[in-house]
């Protein structure tokens, strides 16, 4: 008799097989809730952009919005604001750069890479210090922008820091002006 170089397949490579698919399927049964629950949930996914409708706001006024479970300012600045924030020198900063996720990450702090084109009487910016995350209550500190009353970080009208232990001016996040008066954040 002659030796064949296939062998029928046994029942006992059937169960190896059998048993490798099911532990496959069972495995991945397993993992699936875990890799998912890794993606954001519904309500943080709703909030990816809003818009703001700022036709109300009268100059010199301010409002605080929430966006990602974080406080924004949005700042109708006066013309008396804007000529301050525009005389600073980056010299005299201690963060020089803009901190704008609507410009190239080396522009530098000047009032104007601070706002939208066009509209820069709006100042939009995350209400959180960058020093410790607490939120900065406005109008008040030493240069008439915003003061961190936990650690003592004062930010100018265009929300650069200028004296306290914060590292960083307040980020500007990814806006526009989708209309005259609506913005849309994110």
């Amino acid at each position: 008799m002659a030796v064949s170089d296939t062998a029928e397949p046994t029942r006992r490579d059937f169960l190896f097989i059998a048993t490798g698919a099911v532990g496959a399927v069972g495995a991945a049964a397993v993992a699936w809730p875990l890799v998912s629950q890794m993606n954001p949930d519904a309500s943080v996914r709703a909030l990816a952009s809003i818009e703001v409708d700022v036709s109300a706001l009268a100059e010199g006024q301010s409002i605080t919005i929430k966006w990602r479970g974080n406080p924004v300012f949005i700042r109708y600045r006066t013309a008396a604001e804007i000529e301050e924030a525009r005389s600073v020198s980056i010299d005299d900063l201690p963060d020089r750069l803009a901190r704008n996720a609507n410009v190239s990450e080396s522009a530098d702090a000047s009032d104007i890479n601070r706002t939208a084109t066009g509209r820069e009487e709006i100042i939009v910016m995350m209400g959180v210090c960058t020093h410790l995350g607490c939120v900065p209550l406005g109008e008040q500190g030493e240069f008439g922008g915003w003061y961190c009353p936990c650690h003592g970080s004062h930010y100018d009208t265009a929300g650069r820091i200028r004296k306290g232990p914060a590292p960083e001016n307040l980020p500007v996040p990814a806006f526009e002006f989708v209309g005259d008066n609506i913005i849309k954040i994110g």
